[in-house]
């Protein structure tokens, strides 16, 4: 593990601790304890993570073969940098959706799949930029990878709002739960979806490495 993987993945923890504050104002009272404490916890347990990756895809390289630039372990490593983006996506995801709620009182019914389509594009825009830098390693994009990658992106779309409208508007809230807390439960179960298809769809289509530059790095 690099050392600017370890900075990198430090600040996505400080910003997902930050856009968590977001969410949680709008679902139940906070102290400024609880508050440092999101952060806090965010900023430490993301290296956390990305060092058990790390030692797990070395000491068990028969799960993780060589997938990505000729190196032993490389796949749960690579797939932990995709947790670590996902999650930041997660809460922009969120805090947009979050910040549409409380604007316009909508948490449900027909409106709530197009403020959640429009969370959705923020993450995925977020998405693009963070996974074609950091995770897959590519500082330049073709025409055809950016519409690769919007097209699965689209599809993740897809499943995410529809997982996410299904829950909101065709499962009867849980007694106990506000109609915000469960469109925020809604909108984890689209994230949750459409995650490993997005994971699969960009690694293996829109950044996938040529034999060649496979072979260039070992």
């Amino acid at each position: 593990m690099v050392k600017q993987d370890f900075t990198t993945v430090t600040i996505i923890g400080v910003a997902i601790g930050i856009l968590a504050q977001l969410v949680l104002g709008n679902l139940m009272p906070t102290t400024p304890i609880l508050r440092v404490g999101v952060v806090l916890g965010c900023t430490l347990f993301a290296p956390f993570c990305l060092l058990v990756a790390y030692f797990l895809g070395k000491l068990v390289p028969a799960l993780y073969p060589h997938t990505y630039g000729g190196k032993i372990g490389v796949g749960v490593y690579q797939f932990a940098k995709f947790g670590a983006v996902g999650t930041l996506n997660s809460l922009i995801d969120l805090a947009v959706l979050n910040i549409a709620i409380m604007l316009t009182g909508v948490a449900g019914g027909f409106w709530y799949p197009f403020i959640k389509g429009f969370s959705f594009f923020c993450a995925t825009t977020n998405s693009f930029l963070w996974n074609r830098w950091w995770t897959f390693g590519q500082s330049q994009t073709s025409k055809l990878q950016t519409a690769q990658f919007y097209g699965i992106a689209a599809t993740g779309w897809v499943i995410n709002v529809a997982v996410a409208s299904f829950v909101v508007n065709g499962v009867s809230i849980p007694g106990g739960l506000s109609a915000n807390a469960w469109a925020n439960v809604g909108a984890l179960a689209g994230i949750g979806a459409s995650f490993l298809f997005n994971f699969v769809g960009y690694k293996f289509w829109v950044f996938r490495h040529s034999k060649e530059q496979i072979a260039n790095s070992q």
